[in-house]
C-alpha cells in the first residue's frame, strides 16, 4: 500500500508555483528604452505600480505592471488591451498622461504620467478635510476630466478619491478608466 505521508509523518504538499518576479530593469523590445523599477506606489485590480526611471534620459513615469498569469481567459486579455487602446488616444491635462506600454513573457507594462502628490484618497487620509475652495478647485478638474472622456465616448465607471491623482502642480488627474467603456 502507498503512503501519502511524508518523512516526518505529514502529509506532503506541493507548493504552488511562484508568481515570476518583476525584473528590475524594464526592456521595452520595439523603442529599446531601459526603466529601472523603483519604488513601489501601489496596487489596484490586477496591477502593481512602481515608479520607474529611463535610464537614458532619467525621465521618471509611474510603472503599472500587470502579471499575465492574470490574463489567461479570453476576456481578460480583451479588457486589457482595450484599456490600453481607450487610454492611449486619451490626451488631457485632467486625465493621466499615457507613455506607452509593452510586454515580456510574463508581464504587460503600460508607462504613465507619473503624480508625485499622490492621490485625494492619500490627501483625505493625511488632512481629513479640505476646504471649500479647495474643493471647487478640484471639483471643477473633475468635471473638465469627465467633460473630456464623455466627449470622446469614454465613461470612467470608477471615480473614487484614489483614482484621483495630484500631479506636481497640485493639479487633479483622473486616472485612465480601468473599466472605461467606449459609448
Amino acid at each position: 500500500s502507498s503512503s501519502s505521508t511524508g518523512a516526518g509523518g505529514g502529509t506532503t504538499t506541493v507548493p504552488p508555483a511562484a508568481a515570476p518576479e518583476i525584473p528590475e530593469v524594464l526592456v521595452d523590445p520595439r523603442s529599446r528604452r531601459r526603466y529601472l523599477r523603483g519604488r513601489f506606489l501601489g496596487k489596484g485590480g490586477f496591477a502593481k505600480c512602481f515608479e520607474l526611471s529611463d535610464l537614458e534620459s532619467k525621465e521618471v513615469f509611474a510603472g503599472k505592471i500587470v502579471p499575465k498569469s492574470l490574463l489567461l481567459k479570453p476576456h481578460q486579455k480583451e479588457k486589457m488591451s482595450m484599456e490600453i487602446n481607450i487610454h492611449k488616444s486619451l490626451v488631457h491635462q485632467h486625465v493621466v498622461g499615457f507613455h506607452g506600454f509593452f510586454e515580456d513573457s510574463d508581464f504587460v507594462f503600460v508607462v504613465l504620467e507619473l503624480c508625485r502628490r499622490r492621490s485625494l484618497l492619500e490627501l483625505h487620509k493625511r488632512r481629513k478635510a479640505v476646504t471649500e475652495p479647495e474643493a471647487r478647485y478640484y471639483l471643477r478638474q473633475i468635471v473638465l476630466g469627465c467633460q473630456y472622456l464623455h466627449e470622446n465616448k469614454v465613461i470612467h465607471r470608477d471615480l473614487k478619491l484614489g483614482n484621483l491623482f495630484l500631479n506636481d502642480d497640485m493639479e487633479l488627474c483622473l486616472n485612465a478608466p480601468p473599466c472605461g467603456r467606449e459609448i
